[in-house]
């Protein structure tokens, strides 16, 4: 599973998740790797890790363990290859479904192949298995300075290409590394994501659900930005499909829910960034909803939000001429998602000055 850093430092943990298993979940052995092409991975990178100075390791149903710290010097934006061996079914996986990254599977035990031929016999996965997360220490940077994207899949950077590292994440990442001072960018962007219930539809917990895990459980947290609601615009009142019986929105549901992510980020010490919520073909009820947030969002409906600042990912993205559309160069193809294009504007939206 080929992962990309953001942030370098002088050591490495990894976070294993069987957060959805059904069972313990029994990891034989795992290596941490300099990612060369594809599979392959540079000659003689390749280290164990240990959990509890031991290579295997047992995490209990609805549990999360991490690694011992690797001692590995890395740079901003590397890359990192991380393979798993399980000598055994694993039963259930918790996983990333759409990590729009390439990850290799194959039978058998090859945490010490260098090349990527035995990779070959089985059909790759754009999805991250049981990995959850990559830490670095000793970055090059203050200790509290991460910054986290907490939204759907206009965070998870579906309509994206694969393993080009184009999510608005990881290209606001470049933006800071180009300006010199390269932060951790972490994504916790899960397409289908809902704000305020659980997704009926494989879009896991809710934003409200998951933000003390996904935000303020991650390490040198200073800032999040909040990009979510179109998912529970999308599916309010439907009456077929996965959504089906979903309730009936308002404006003011969703403003408070967003009331409870600032305040929460706020009562943790963190700056909290809104994101407006881009056109998404929400049909005339749903883009009422979609203006009245945004509005709020922006501070132009008479009443300040309490975000801390704005990004205006819908003015980066909507059709001058077309308000309720993206423009055509920024859409992937599906009227909702931005490709390679929208998600560069969608990160030149975030006013770094604000981070």
């Amino acid at each position: 599973q080929v992962v990309r850093l953001t942030a370098g430092g002088t050591s490495v943990r990894v976070r294993l998740s069987n957060l959805y298993g059904a069972a313990p979940l029994r990891l034989t052995g795992a290596t941490v790797a300099r990612t060369a092409r594809g599979a392959a991975v540079r000659r003689g990178s390749q280290h164990d890790l240990a959990f509890g100075g031991r290579a295997a390791a047992s995490i209990p149903a609805g549990r999360e363990r991490d690694s011992d710290p690797l001692p590995l010097t890395t740079r901003p934006l590397e890359k990192l290859t991380v393979t798993l061996y399980f000598a055994r079914p694993t039963g259930p996986a918790t996983y990333h479904s759409r990590a729009l990254a390439t990850s290799y599977v194959a039978a058998g035990d090859h945490r010490a192949d260098a090349g990527a031929r035995a990779f070959t016999r089985s059909a790759p996965t754009q999805s991250w298995y049981f990995l959850t997360r990559v830490d670095v220490r000793g970055a090059q940077a203050v200790p509290r300075d991460a910054v986290v994207a907490l939204g759907d899949s206009l965070t998870d950077g579906l309509g994206s290409t694969v393993d080009a590292d184009d999510r608005y994440p990881d290209l606001l990442a470049d933006r800071l590394a180009r300006r010199g001072t390269p932060r951790p960018v972490l994504d916790a962007g899960i397409s289908g994501n809902q704000l305020l219930r659980d997704s009926p539809c494989g879009g896991g917990a809710s934003a409200l659900g998951r933000f003390r895990r996904d935000v303020a459980g991650q390490p040198g947290v200073r800032t999040v930005i909040v990009l979510v609601g179109v998912n529970d615009i999308r599916t309010q009142g439907a009456t077929s499909g996965c959504a089906r019986g979903e309730p009936a929105l308002t404006a003011g549901q969703l403003v408070a829910g967003h009331l409870r992510l600032i305040a929460w980020a706020h009562e943790r010490g963190l700056t909290a960034v809104g994101a407006t919520l881009p056109p998404c073909g929400c049909g005339p009820a749903g883009e009422v909803l979609r203006e009245r947030l945004n509005e709020w969002i922006r501070g132009t409906a008479g009443t300040r939000s309490g975000y801390d600042a704005v990004a205006d990912v819908d003015a980066a993205l909507a059709d001058p001429a077309h308000p309720h559309a993206l423009l055509p160069a920024y859409d992937s193809g599906d009227h909702l998602h931005p490709g390679d294009a929208g998600y560069r504007r969608m990160a030149a939206a975030v006013p770094l000055s604000a981070l």
